[in-house]
């Protein structure tokens, strides 16, 4: 049965029995567990399915089917990466929402400032950032774990790597909520808008007097021995922005839920937080579980693809949390299995779009699990509160209380 509210008609080319009622922001029992509600449609909708929800779309829930569309850009555009489409005339977030070759030169720097070397230099940052914030909250017995911690340990460091004072993020967070989980599409498009004003100071100022650090790079970068112009730079450091603000963020909630919720898989990483190979595929393990991003993608043409037929002008939305959960290629998908052989997932895209700053995350995350577990090795949610969490562009847990001895 379809859930009330505006829905959009259903073209011609969409046949009746591939029409299923999914609404990426309101997903039945995402408020338990936003990848097993996801999970739910995988299992039984068809492999690409159509929605009439958010503007009316398509949707592709299969690994093989997502991950080919995630490598061809000439027919899967990202130009469009939001359901519904932003409303024409929308600033274009700059090199998300750019393909092959426009946005290979811009993509170049991010390349360049993410290698693992660079990435190693941080770690020491990283880990001394999660011991202090680990450390305040030992003494308490309890803490809101998301704007306890996980607003502290990668955002304090990203806003180190461009040079912002920590109390920047009082004004940058609620934006970034505001654009990745905002309840309607007036209230995404606007909250980008303010990302864009909140962000020209800042710019403005760099681009007269650059540093070394990363926004500096960014607002002063030269495509072709021109730099960019002033318009650019703002959306280029836009698209910095809402990935640094969130997505690490997000999964350490996903993950300190997971972990308060089974013991046992707690118990097993801070037996063996000294092996680097199991940590490792633990790490991969979580994020195969725990997938969060969620980007659409436009159709430049028509095609036949998977046995639908696509319409130039169509969204279709191959969300990564799909791959992790595809039984297909990892048997028993909802369980969470450290010696798994290879988890398998999407967390980060792939091809020319994939996140450049997956190494970085990877460590983060590595060195959250090693630093909290062994110092709060036994945690739970706190009795009488529950997690507060949605699906999105980027699903994420708002509000998670924790207590510990």
């Amino acid at each position: 049965m379809m859930n009330t509210g505006h829905l959009a008609s259903r073209p011609a080319h969409v046949p009746a029995e591939l029409v299923f009622d999914f609404d990426l922001y309101n997903l039945p029992g995402a408020a338990e567990d936003v990848q097993a509600a996801f999970a739910a449609f995988q299992q039984r909708a068809p492999d690409i399915f159509w929605t009439p929800h958010n503007g009316g779309h398509w949707v592709a829930t299969r690994a093989n089917d997502i991950v080919q569309m995630q490598l061809d850009h000439r027919h899967f555009s990202h130009n469009q990466i939001a359901v519904p489409a932003f409303p024409p005339g929308t600033p274009l977030v700059i090199p998300i929402n750019l393909d092959p070759p426009e946005h290979t030169g811009y993509r170049r720097l991010l390349n360049q400032y993410m290698v693992p070397s660079a990435i190693t230099k941080l770690e020491a940052r990283v880990r001394q950032v999660a011991i202090d914030a680990i450390e305040r909250l030992v003494p308490q017995g309890e803490c809101e774990f998301i704007q306890d911690f996980s607003q502290v340990l990668p955002i304090d460091v990203f806003l180190s790597l461009v040079d912002l004072p920590i109390d920047a993020k009082k004004g940058l967070l609620p934006i970034a909520e505001q654009v990745t989980r905002g309840e309607t599409q007036e209230i995404r498009v606007s909250g980008q808008a303010k990302m864009f004003e909140h962000l020209n100071d800042w710019v403005q100022s760099r681009r007269d007097n650059p540093g070394s650090d990363l926004l500096s790079q960014i607002v002063t970068w030269e495509i072709d021995g021109k730099r960019i112009g002033e318009a650019e730079a703002i959306s280029y450091a836009a698209a910095i922005f809402f990935g640094g603000l969130d997505t690490v963020a997000g999964m350490s909630g996903f993950i300190a839920l997971f972990l308060a919720r089974n013991p046992g898989h707690r118990r097993q990483l801070a037996a063996r937080l000294d092996d680097a190979a199991f940590m490792k595929n633990a790490v991969e393990e979580l994020f195969r579980r725990h997938g969060l991003a969620n980007t659409a993608r436009l159709i430049t043409e028509d095609l036949e693809f998977g046995g639908v037929q696509f319409k130039a002008g169509d969204l279709v939305l191959p969300a990564n949390v799909f791959v992790g959960l595809d039984e297909r290629i990892n048997p028993d998908p909802l369980t969470v299995d450290f010696n798994r052989e290879k988890p398998v997932h999407a967390i980060f895209g792939n091809g020319p779009h994939a996140c450049p700053g997956a190494t970085l995350a990877r460590r983060e995350i590595r060195i959250f699990l090693e630093e909290w577990l062994a110092r709060i090795p036994d945690f739970s949610v706190k009795p009488g509160t529950t997690p507060v969490m949605s699906s999105g562009v980027v699903s994420g847990i708002q509000r998670l209380e924790l207590v510990f001895s």
